[in-house]
Parts: structure tokens; C-alpha cells; sequence
């Protein structure tokens, strides 16, 4: 039995959370953030959990501000690329939500791309901080890469960095085909 004044652990993947993410390209470049960690690399795409409350569109330029230090007015596009259902145990004491990461396509200057962060801070839950870097890297370069969701694939076999897109919806991401690292 448990007291009034504990709250009882949620179950694995019994809310979900929703997480905006952009493809930003600059050409045939996307910025991606890397992430070094011990014994592993990962790369990102900028983006962040949505508050509570908070809009879709709002919340995804926040995070391209927080992340990049982009002004979503200066670029073009702004269209919902793909959608990807995550239900991946993580390691640690929290049980990890299901999450529904909706990845967006923006496109930038050369010169815009100049002004851009080189580095992001992520605050971690115990309130510190780690460093990402920002690398542009060659879209068509990414299937191979440990990108988190995993889209490197569907991304490198773009035909352009500005193709259309027919089916919104990329696999799901569980534990029987991802392994967090």
C-alpha cells in the first residue's frame, strides 16, 4: 500500500510526450548536433520536448533559437517532413514515455548559416549541462550515421534536400529494432 504522499511509478510507456525536431539544410547540408558521451557518439536533429500547453509551431521555434540561435522568420519552409513513434526503453530510474518526434524542413542562406550557433547546451535532469556540437554534414552521408530517431537512412535516400515527401509516417522505434546506447 502506499502513502497519500507517494505517487505510484507510471508504467513503461503510459504517456506520451512530443518532441519537434528540424532538418535544417543549407544546400545539401542538414545541421545536426553531435553528441559525445562515454563509449558512444549520437547525432540529433535540433528540436526539444513541447511544454505543456505549448503550440507545435511555437515550440519548435523556440528550440531552433535555444539550439541553433535561428529565427525561423529567415528561413524558408517550415513543412512537416516525418513522424516517428518511439517506445524505447532508456536506461535509468524514470520509465521512459512514449514519444512522437515530428521532424520539420527548414532551408537557409549561406550567409544565414554563418550567423548560426557552432555549440548547444542541453540541460541534463540533475541540472548540469552538456555540450553539442553543430555539424553540417552532407545529407546524403547520413544512412550510416547513429542518429537518434533514426531517420538517417530515410534522409540520405532524399533525391534533394527540398523532395517531396509521400509518406509522413517512418517506422516505429522499439526495443525489438533500437538499442539506447
Amino acid at each position: 500500500m502506499t502513502s497519500t504522499s507517494e505517487t505510484p511509478a507510471a508504467a513503461p510507456f503510459s504517456r506520451i510526450e512530443i518532441r519537434t525536431g528540424a532538418l535544417v539544410f543549407c544546400g545539401d547540408d542538414v545541421a545536426l548536433i553531435r553528441r559525445d558521451r562515454a563509449g558512444s557518439t549520437h547525432y540529433t536533429p535540433p528540436g526539444g520536448n513541447v511544454e505543456h500547453g505549448e503550440d507545435l509551431e511555437a515550440a519548435l521555434a523556440r528550440e531552433l533559437a535555444e539550439e541553433l540561435d535561428l529565427n525561423v522568420g529567415q528561413a524558408e519552409g517550415g513543412d512537416l517532413m516525418w513522424g516517428v513513434d518511439q517506445r524505447v526503453t532508456r536506461p535509468g530510474p524514470t520509465p521512459p514515455p512514449r514519444k512522437l518526434h515530428l521532424i520539420y524542413r527548414f532551408h537557409i542562406t549561406p550567409e544565414l548559416r554563418a550567423t548560426l550557433a557552432e555549440t548547444e547546451q542541453d540541460e541534463l535532469p540533475d541540472g548540469s549541462h552538456e555540450t553539442g556540437v553543430i555539424e553540417w554534414i552532407d545529407y546524403r552521408k547520413t544512412a550510416e550515421l547513429p542518429i537518434f530517431p533514426p531517420i538517417g537512412p530515410a534522409l540520405a535516400a532524399l533525391p534533394d534536400s527540398r523532395a517531396a515527401v509521400t509518406d509522413a509516417a517512418l517506422g516505429a522505434v522499439t526495443d525489438d529494432n533500437y538499442t539506447w546506447v
